[in-house]
């Protein structure tokens, strides 16, 4: 690998962890830190790795046929959802080693999902992919308040490694990925959650109808479970289920691509 004077990873080097990294994601994009100015503190990837100067962003296909099953669809989102949050881990696991042993620079790996961190009753994610996604030129939000990649729409789940490792971003994706005049996923949620404006999505009313787990009712039943809802779900939340992704099934950019 070449590293020049000041010890800045060079183009040959986002080139060779592209290569690392092909075959084993289905897309990966690179977002330098200097791109997360709106970030809350602690939610900024140099709160979470001191000297941070780039955030690897990769993401895992779900198959499009979960989506079209009549009578198993959310049995099947379920475990492929809960099959690759594990496999997004340990690939970033293995790509933060490969970076520190290959560059002598530091890395961490984000967290496809748990742990997460709870502001009041509202859980964030340590760093937010899907922002960082973003940032890193995978797409954008549409207005279900999801990512949509620009080929694979809504069906990647996505994982991430931040580094001292400096490497160029790749170009920004600003425009708004749903089709003009289409509100397939409005008329489609349940819960009225999706409005015309991306800004106004009610995150809290989805996940409220959404995700579902055997743990929560008996935690939450407690002012003394409430305060502990963050460590609940980060020790016991893992496989939770998914009750509802009418809005996945709806949207035109989750069809197969020509």
């Amino acid at each position: 690998m070449q590293i020049n004077e000041r010890g800045k990873i060079t183009v040959a080097i986002k080139a060779e962890i592209k290569n690392w990294i092909d075959g084993k994601v289905d897309a990966v994009g690179f977002a330098p830190v200097d791109r997360f100015g709106e970030a809350p503190e602690n939610h900024h990837p140099e709160h979470m790795l001191r000297g941070a100067k780039t955030v690897i962003v990769y993401g895992r296909l779900i198959p499009r046929g979960v989506t079209r099953s009549p009578g198993y669809g959310k049995h099947f989102l379920h475990r492929s959802y809960h099959t690759v949050y594990p496999y997004l881990d340990e690939l970033g696991y293995s790509l933060s080693n490969h970076l520190e042993a290959e560059t002598g620079e530091l890395a961490v790996p984000a967290p496809s999902y748990l742990p997460m961190v709870f502001h009041g009753m509202e859980p964030w994610g340590v760093l937010s992919l899907k922002h960082a996604a973003e940032k890193a030129g995978l797409g954008a939000f549409g207005r279900s308040g999801q990512f949509y990649h620009t080929k694979h729409g809504a069906m990647l789940r996505l994982g991430g490694v931040i580094t001292t490792a400096e490497m160029e971003g790749d170009p920004l994706i600003g425009d708004m990925p749903c089709p003009e005049d289409c509100t397939a996923c409005i008329k489609a949620c349940p819960v009225n959650a999706i409005k015309d404006e991306r800004e106004k999505f009610e995150k809290m009313t989805c996940l409220a109808h959404t995700i579902k787990h055997v743990i929560y009712p008996l935690a939450l039943k407690s002012e003394e479970g409430r305060k502990r809802i963050e460590r609940v779900t980060n020790t016991a939340g893992y496989d939770y289920w998914i009750e509802c992704f009418s809005c996945v099934k709806v949207c035109p950019l989750n069809k197969t691509k020509d």
